[in-house]
């Protein structure tokens, strides 16, 4: 049997819930690279998150499936390994045949086969964004030449490829959003290398011309001079897509009640006196009041089967938590909530949105929520009138808290008043259940103490 009938060929797997492509932001390997089983091997964004994707063959790399940029299909081939001269079939070979055979999902999401050696994943060096040129010193200038070397020889030689010196995949993704041909771009980084700012650059220069790739199938007005044209693909068209379909499929509601804050806000500044070592957010204990809510109105965490025919009202809460990060509105959830305490509810939280801002989180973290909480209150405004996180059937949205004329005791005070938003799904419950929720939540809002008769 000859080299080549001998070589592997690794399709892009399935990165989690289905997902049908992934775009290669940067390959961690070069053709002639040695790798070993479970190496990672290139770094591809999904509609859902950035992963890095390890190659379940050991041997040295043949074929490197598409450049940086380019959107890749599930199922289609990614990296052709061969096995090294003289040596038999890599290690690991035969045990991931006989795990994809069996569908092993540590395989198809790249968590390993078990069976490759102890050896350190290894990763390319990648270029670090220099200062301006004026402010680089001679040491510093050799450091960053030797960046720029390693990360050259890192990507894929592609003679369709302008001429172009890209390397930080932000910058691509830059360009490409905004149309910006990088052959004309003139880079000043060290070794010519284009930066953020060349391409910003670009942008507002008066010969930009923006342009989309337009759909054959469907007629548009020209775009103007000066016109912004944003493709909508990958995490925007994901957004995108769900939302339209959680407004095609759900009858929602919004119901929704102003609550005084101030006695949550002194809850939580008496439990950070007690315990300045484990700080709760305002969201840990709203998200706590969720969770009581839940447990009282259990219809409100379900989802609805429309093939079955059926109402699946979830056994634990897997709470959903908005976030507005670099790459668009995200969702990471939270699995089985409701056996948090309060500070390890807040330690989650704080550790979650920072990895999804990060882009850190993997794709399963994205998904599979039963309730969404979203304080849409850190943009400074009071309602709003949510769209439901499908196929979840409701979410509590939380306004700003701002001080406000309210009336305690019959006498006009000053307090901490914030709107609560629940938009509901029609089809699970009534106004009666979603209107208990809502009075639950907002009674404990402002009276804390209530959740302690809740648990």
């Amino acid at each position: 049997m000859t080299t080549v009938e001998r070589t592997q060929v690794f399709l892009l797997p399935d990165l989690g819930e289905g997902l049908s492509e992934a775009e290669i932001v940067e390959w961690r390997v070069a053709v002639g690279d040695v790798v070993t089983v479970d190496q990672s091997v290139v770094e591809v964004e999904t509609a859902k998150a950035v992963v890095d994707v390890p190659c379940p063959y050991a041997g040295r790399v043949v074929t490197l499936h598409g450049a940086a940029g380019e959107v890749r299909p599930v199922g289609q081939p990614l990296i052709t390994i061969a096995p090294l001269d003289g040596g038999d079939e890599p290690a690991g070979h035969a045990t991931y045949r006989e795990e994809e055979r069996a569908g092993s999902g540590n395989v198809l999401i790249g968590y390993g086969t078990g069976h490759g050696g102890a050896t350190r994943r290894r990763r390319r060096p990648r270029l670090v964004l220099a200062p301006e040129p004026t402010d680089v010193g001679p040491a510093d200038a050799a450091r960053a030449d030797v960046g720029v070397s390693a990360a050259v020889s890192a990507a894929p030689a592609d003679p369709r490829s302008p001429a172009a010196l890209v390397i930080s995949p932000i910058v691509r993704r830059l360009a490409r959003e905004h149309g910006v041909d990088l052959g004309t771009v003139r880079g000043t980084g060290p070794g010519g290398v284009i930066r953020r700012a060349d391409v910003e650059a670009a942008l507002t220069a008066p010969a930009a011309r923006l342009a989309a790739v337009p759909d054959p199938h469907v007629a548009l007005a020209p775009a103007g001079d000066g016109d912004v044209i944003v493709p909508l693909t990958g995490v925007r068209k994901a957004i995108a897509d769900k939302l339209s379909r959680s407004r095609r499929e759900i009858p929602e509601v919004t119901i929704w009640v102003d609550v005084d804050a101030t006695g949550l806000l002194e809850t939580r500044a008496a439990i950070n006196a007690a315990t300045p070592d484990a700080p709760v957010s305002i969201l840990a204990l709203l998200a706590r009041i969720c969770l009581s809510g839940l447990r009282r109105f259990p219809q409100l965490n379900a989802r609805v089967d429309t093939e079955g025919q059926r109402i699946v009202q979830s056994a634990g809460v897997h709470l959903g938590i908005a976030a507005q990060t670099d790459r668009g509105l995200l969702v990471p959830v939270l699995r089985d909530a409701q056996r948090l305490t309060t500070a390890e509810l807040a330690a989650e939280l704080a550790a979650t949105t920072a990895a999804a801002r990060a882009g850190n989180l993997p794709p399963a973290r994205l998904t599979g929520g039963t309730f969404t909480l979203n304080n849409y209150g850190v943009f400074g405004v009071d309602g709003s009138t949510p769209i439901i996180n499908h196929p979840e059937a409701a979410l509590l949205g939380v306004g700003r808290i701002v001080d406000k004329p309210w009336v305690v005791d019959g006498q006009l005070a000053v307090r901490k008043v914030t709107q609560l938003s629940l938009t509901f799904d029609h089809r699970v419950c009534d106004g009666g259940v979603a209107g208990g929720f809502l009075r639950h939540v907002a009674d404990c809002v402002e009276r804390p103490a209530m959740l302690i008769a809740a648990v």
